[in-house]
């Protein structure tokens, strides 16, 4: 079982194994801290973040390196609106989605999808499945990460269909770290949706 897990890691070298479970286990830390309302989320995944752009651009997989340039610029705004206050108060608490931020996340995930085909396409990597797939959860992930940054509860649905996705496609591309490291995204996004869900109901 662990021969098919990882046979494939005998052909890496040490310092990029290592980079990928620095980065995995950042990712993790993120995701908890994320789970907990923390600030600490986004300087840790900023860590994560930019280590990945690395890997994946190495790995060609471009949709998940242009978003995880994308999480590295939303993790600065993120840190920003969520260290914001008014009058001793968080200005972006843990909240539901309105009608215009559904539109807004549809468009999102409209424009995020139709550029990463044109990337793909650029590239000339429609060639495989994997690049439908990677295109789909990377315009999932633009939205997911943009309603964390607003605190909306929803995001953390986003998450959770994106990151089981995102199983079988990293351990497919040879990932394996990075394939384990979404099942536990998956179990954390659960219960992250289930905090603040009780979270919100104690303010009604």
């Amino acid at each position: 079982m662990l021969d098919l897990l990882f046979a494939q890691y005998k052909g890496y070298s040490f310092f990029f194994i290592t980079l990928e479970i620095t980065a995995v286990l950042f990712g993790i830390i993120s995701v908890l801290f994320a789970r907990k309302n923390n600030i600490l989320v986004y300087p840790t995944g900023l860590i994560s973040t930019l280590i990945f752009i690395y890997i994946l651009y190495n790995f060609k997989l471009y949709g998940e390196f242009i978003i995880n340039i994308y999480y590295s610029v939303m993790s600065i705004l993120g840190w920003y609106l969520w260290s914001r206050r008014n009058n001793d108060q968080e200005e972006f608490p843990i909240s539901i989605m309105n009608s215009k931020e559904y539109k807004i996340s549809g468009l999102i995930f409209t424009v995020t999808l139709l550029f990463i085909a044109l990337v793909y396409h650029f590239f000339d990597k429609f060639t495989d499945l994997t690049a439908y797939v990677d295109a789909f959860t990377t315009a999932l992930f633009f939205v997911g990460m943009w309603l964390m940054a607003k605190r909306k509860i929803e995001n953390w649905i986003v998450w959770i269909i994106a990151d089981i996705i995102s199983v079988p496609l990293y351990f497919y591309k040879g990932l394996t770290v990075s394939s384990l490291q979404f099942i536990v995204f998956t179990i954390i996004a659960i219960l992250g949706y289930k905090e603040w869900k009780i979270f919100l109901q104690k303010k009604i």
